[in-house]
């Protein structure tokens, strides 16, 4: 090898001095961070080694550069797909994770429906959050696990598909995003940020909009830590040449009335009917408006909210959804017949023990309670019982009798029911009759780049 006299070859970089380094609070260098994703994403670095350095990223944070970089590495990790093929603006649509979030599944065939092409790659759940892939995999037959060729197939044949990362499309994401879950790592938001943005990035879309959560079942808990993420993705999207819109949006309790997977499924199927909870049924036409917005299908928000009502009213919405069940091996009838998706065997009630108005609702415990029913993974390697959940009855705001339903919890396992009873009693705050709550806002503002007009 030559070299220039007097010029040392450059020391290897060595995985235990990125983890110091960043445990020291100091800023890495793209090389730095480059050689982590890779050597992670091929097998070279154990599990324990980089959940040394999530954990030193959540204590010490991570500069522009250093989020840039990590995001620009992740995506690269993989394939980046080339959707040119499609005519219609490639758009999609990601939540950072909320607890009874299934609006996914109403905004993909949504979109769709109205002449947009959506390829959305989606995560499982991450901690109290429940995961979109493991809401479809409650339908039986349902294969979020295609190959890229399959999922271009789908893609043209209804305009949505619905996956997970496969072995081409950023597979650091997928191995990171699984660490995070069971290392307590998950609420960074330069992490969150670098793993929404390279996923997405690298599904080959022109547009995206973004549903960052904020309250008590949020990662982020506080307004301005949603509004700090919310710009981090819009000026990381922007950079790439992508338009891009965030919603701050409210989850201070649980989004509609059911929580868990085929529960959800179950939610969606009667939103895309033209019934469902209210709030569900807004937020979802505000993020189609959106949607259409960004892909050019309208010139306003209030436009677009309108067209997704006709499309839903018409039932289009509805058959994009089927067509695209049925692409993906998954039945087809549950549609019509929700009773063909997993059912708990069994349900118990949970009471209110005073009367009053409900105050506020602890979300990440009526999560949490979902995931020890068996609804999510307590740990890495737990499966998932796609038929257990939780109906809520009451929420924040309403009036309630001594002894009056809260919510029923559907359950396969009588101890983990009783642990769950007791958490979501607890979760309930029943304030004085005398004191009735004002109901929040379910958007709280909007973040726009200069491509979100």
């Amino acid at each position: 090898m030559n070299q220039t006299r007097g010029s040392p070859a450059p020391l290897p970089i060595r995985t235990i001095d990125v983890i110091r380094r960043k445990r020291d609070g100091e800023e890495l260098s793209r090389a730095e961070i480059e050689y982590l994703v890779r050597a992670y994403t091929i097998g070279e670095i154990p599990d324990y080694q980089v959940s040394a350095w999530l954990m030193a990223v959540i204590l010490r944070g991570l500069s522009r550069a250093e989020t840039s970089a990590l995001t620009d590495a992740m995506l690269r990790s993989g394939d980046v797909l080339d959707l040119t093929e499609f005519s219609a603006k490639k758009v999609d649509k990601h939540s950072t994770g909320g607890v009874g979030d299934k609006t996914s599944l109403v905004l993909a065939p949504l979109a769709a429906a109205g002449g947009l092409v959506v390829p959305m790659i989606s995560g499982r759940g991450l901690g109290h959050t429940g995961g979109t892939l493991d809401k479809l995999e409650s339908i039986p037959g349902f294969n979020v696990n295609l190959s890229v060729p399959e999922f271009r197939r789908v893609l043209a044949a209804c305009g949505c598909a619905m996956i997970g990362q496969t072995a081409e499309i950023a597979p650091a994401d997928r191995k990171l995003y699984a660490l995070r879950d069971v290392t307590a790592t998950v609420e960074s938001p330069y992490l969150i940020c670098a793993s929404i943005m390279s996923k997405k990035l690298a599904e080959g879309i022109d547009a995206l909009v973004l549903d960052v959560k904020t309250g008590s079942g949020a990662f982020m808990k506080e307004e301005k830590d949603a509004v700090f993420l919310a710009e981090l993705m819009v000026e990381t999207g922007e950079r790439m040449g992508k338009a891009i819109v965030a919603l701050i949006t409210d989850m201070d309790q649980p989004l509609g009335s059911q929580v868990g997977n085929s529960l959800e499924v179950i939610e969606a199927i009667d939103v895309l009917r033209g019934a469902g909870p209210e709030e569900l049924r807004e937020l979802c036409l505000e993020l189609a408006g959106w949607m259409f917005v960004l892909g050019g299908v309208v010139d306003s928000v209030a436009d677009g909210k309108t067209r997704a009502a006709e499309l839903i009213q018409s039932g289009q919405a509805l058959e994009k959804l089927r067509r695209m069940v049925k692409l993906q091996g998954g039945d087809e009838g549950v549609i019509d017949n929700p009773e063909r998706l997993p059912r708990s065997r069994y349900t118990l009630t949970v009471n209110s023990p005073a009367s009053g108005w409900i105050a506020s609702i602890n979300c990440e415990a009526v999560g949490t309670a979902c995931v020890v029913l068996g609804g999510g993974r307590e740990k890495k390697e737990d499966g998932i019982d796609p038929a257990v959940g939780i109906v809520l009855h009451r929420k924040a705001g309403d009036a309630i009798r001594a002894g009056e339903t809260l919510c029923t919890v559907h359950y396969n396992s009588e101890a983990r029911a009783r642990r769950a009873q007791e958490m979501l009693l607890n979760s309930y705050h029943v304030a004085d009759e005398a004191a009735p709550v004002r109901k929040k806002m379910l958007v709280h503002r909007v973040i726009r780049g200069s491509g979100g007009k």
